[in-house]
C-alpha cells in the first residue's frame, strides 16, 4: 500500500504542504494514488525525497535539483559522491569560519583590560598573542588554556608592553643570528628558542617541549605565522622552526 503523505512528512521532517508543493511542480510525484485520490509513496519515492533534501540542505534551488535528479547519466552512487564532495567543501568552509570566530573571540579576550587607544599603543594592528593562544588551544590541552585565560584576564597595559618587548627582543636575536650565518642547531639559536619557550610559559601557559614543537610546525605551515616572521627577515619562520626543533631535541637529551 506504500506510505501516506502524513507518514512521509513525519519520517522526513518536512510538512505535508512541502510534499504537496513538490508534487505540484513535478519534483516528487508519488508512485500511486488510492481510489479516493490520496497520495501513496513507495521506497523509490522516499529515496528521491532523501536526495532532494540533501541538495536543499546544500543550498540548491528546486529547479536545479530537478535537473540534477533527472539526469539520465547520474545514478544513486553518483549523487552520493557529489554530495560527499559538496559536504566536504562546506565542512572546510565552516571550519575556516570557526577558526576566524575563535581568533576574533581571542582578540576580544586579550584586550579586555585595555582601551582601544591602549591596545593600539601596545600592539598596533597586530596582536601576536591571539595566534599563540590558537596554537595553545590546539596542542596545550584544557588546563593550559584555562591557565592562559586566568593570567591575561588581569594583565594591564604595562604587562602587555613588557611581554611585547620580550617578544621583539627574541625576534631581533633570531634575525641577528640568521644574518650572521649561525646555524639553527647552534647553541646561540637554540638558546633563543628556549628563551622563546620560556617567555610563553612566563606570560601565558606552561609551554612544554611538545607544545613548542607544535608551534614550530605552525610557524611554517600556516601562512599567517610565516608572514609574521618573514616580515622581520626573509626565511625567518623556517629558521625559528628549525631552532625550536633543535632546542626541543636538546631539552629531551637527544
Amino acid at each position: 500500500m506504500g506510505y501516506s503523505i502524513g507518514q512521509v512528512a513525519d519520517a522526513a521532517g518536512v510538512t505535508v504542504r512541502t510534499l504537496r508543493h513538490y508534487d505540484d511542480i513535478g519534483l516528487l510525484t508519488p508512485s500511486a494514488r488510492t481510489a479516493t485520490g490520496y497520495r501513496r509513496y513507495d521506497d523509490a519515492d522516499l529515496e528521491r525525497l532523501q536526495q532532494i533534501l540533501f541538495y536543499r540542505e546544500l543550498g540548491f534551488p528546486l529547479e536545479d535539483i530537478a535537473k540534477i535528479l533527472d539526469d539520465p547519466d547520474a545514478d544513486a552512487l553518483t549523487h552520493l559522491r557529489r554530495q560527499r564532495e559538496l559536504l566536504r567543501g562546506r565542512i572546510d568552509r565552516l571550519r575556516a569560519m570557526v577558526d576566524a570566530i575563535e581568533l576574533a573571540m581571542e582578540a576580544r579576550r586579550v584586550g579586555v583590560n585595555l582601551t582601544p587607544e591602549e591596545r593600539f599603543e601596545v600592539f598596533g594592528d597586530f596582536d601576536p598573542d591571539r595566534y599563540e593562544a590558537e596554537a595553545e588551544e590546539r596542542w596545550g590541552g584544557t588546563d593550559a588554556y584555562r591557565e592562559s585565560q586566568r593570567r591575561v584576564a588581569s594583565y594591564t597595559k604595562e604587562d602587555w608592553k613588557r611581554i611585547k618587548a620580550e617578544q621583539e627582543a627574541i625576534i631581533r636575536g633570531f634575525v641577528e643570528a640568521m644574518a650572521a650565518g649561525v646555524p639553527a642547531a647552534d647553541a646561540r639559536a637554540m638558546d633563543l628558542a628556549e628563551r622563546h619557550r620560556q617567555s610563553i610559559t612566563d606570560g601565558f601557559y606552561e609551554c612544554t617541549v611538545e607544545i613548542h614543537r607544535g608551534l614550530a610546525d605552525l610557524y611554517v605551515s600556516d601562512p599567517r605565522f610565516t608572514a609574521t616572521y618573514d616580515r622581520a627577515a626573509e626565511g625567518l619562520a623556517q629558521y625559528v622552526h628549525d631552532a625550536i626543533l633543535a632546542n626541543a631535541d636538546r631539552q629531551e637529551g637527544r
